[in-house]
């Protein structure tokens, strides 16, 4: 698999990664089961997938463990990376601690599940409004002094955070959603971080599942479900959103691939620094995603696909 390297100067990484929250957290819990995650995390790795993604929010704690057991003997093969200050307060319920006490108690207690000394890159999950980034970063800066983490990493933050945070110390990464349902990031985020040797890593590259083309009405959902509380996947959204399929099935049908593979491929060609990162719990979707990162899509299959109505209904 192609590789990019890391923030221009951290290790290589997989084009596409593994996120590993569902096997844990959100989403249904129909069908989770550790033996087969930690299968699929090894995989990953055998096959160059070896950006595994997870945080502290992911349960909370418990997607942590999951990883750490699965990279107990096979540590040396991953680029780890973890997230800190989003902390869950009740069912899916969340808020945002970026103080740097937190961030380091949250960093240390990362480590302490995760079986390791250090991770390759640590993430602030959300930027806390009520204290300035420059504290946030700072603490997370003094972590990579002490050894504890690589690299540092945003997730969700804007280019004036971004540009507040690299003052202080380097961004390796931007953690953004990215999705032919969701490219706000194409306006500026995205653009900036090429600019500035930022690695981008898209998460929900597949629109939380809408874009495998496996998910078309509400009833396809699991009872139990996350993404019954999301707009997009409402009855009247999931209707009007079947817009944003159409010319997704037909590049697969031309191609002979599955909806998904064209999803990401479509991701991936926004720019040599992007990482799609989705997530699955399933040996058979994760060789599904893997095979996307060879495909290159015709010229004006990309120029239709760029054209697809927005999404209805917003991302969270």
């Amino acid at each position: 698999m192609r590789t990019v390297q890391l923030g221009g100067n951290g290790p290589h990484i997989g084009i596409v990664g593994l996120g590993c929250m569902g096997m844990s957290w959100g989403y249904d819990d129909l069908g989770r089961n550790d033996a087969s995650s930690i299968a699929v995390i090894h995989r990953a790795l055998e096959i160059g997938m070896n950006l595994i993604d997870t945080s502290d929010q992911y349960g909370p704690f418990v997607n942590e463990r999951l990883v750490g057991r699965a990279l107990r003997d096979r540590r040396d093969q991953a680029v780890l990376a973890t997230k800190g200050g989003l902390v869950v307060d009740g069912a899916y319920k969340t808020y945002r601690n970026g103080r740097p006490e937190h961030l380091r108690a949250a960093c240390e207690a990362s480590l302490g599940r995760l079986g390791v000394d250090h991770v390759d890159l640590y993430q602030l999950h959300r930027v806390d409004p009520n204290v300035p980034i420059e504290e946030s970063w700072g603490a997370l800066a003094e972590l990579v002094r002490e050894g504890k983490v690589r690299a540092l990493g945003l997730s969700e933050a804007s280019v004036d955070e971004i540009s507040r945070a690299a003052a202080v110390h380097p961004v390796a990464s931007v953690q953004t959603e990215l999705s032919l349902w969701s490219r706000e990031a194409l306006d500026d985020v995205l653009p900036y971080c090429a600019a500035n040797g930022i690695t981008f890593i898209a998460y929900s590259p597949l629109g939380r599942g809408f874009l495998t083309d496996r998910m078309n009405r509400t009833e396809d959902l699991p009872e139990v479900d996350g993404r019954h509380r999301h707009p997009r996947f409402q009855a009247e959204a999931l209707a009007a959103n079947q817009a944003i399929m159409e010319p997704i099935r037909r590049t697969a049908a031309e191609l002979g691939v599955q909806a998904a593979q064209v999803a990401l491929a479509w991701v991936l060609a926004q720019g040599n620094e992007v990482v799609a990162l989705p997530g699955t719990k399933t040996l058979k979707y994760l060789e599904v995603n893997a095979a996307a990162a060879d495909i290159t899509l015709p010229q004006g299959r990309a120029v239709e696909l760029a054209e697809v109505p927005d999404a209805v209904g917003t991302r969270y």
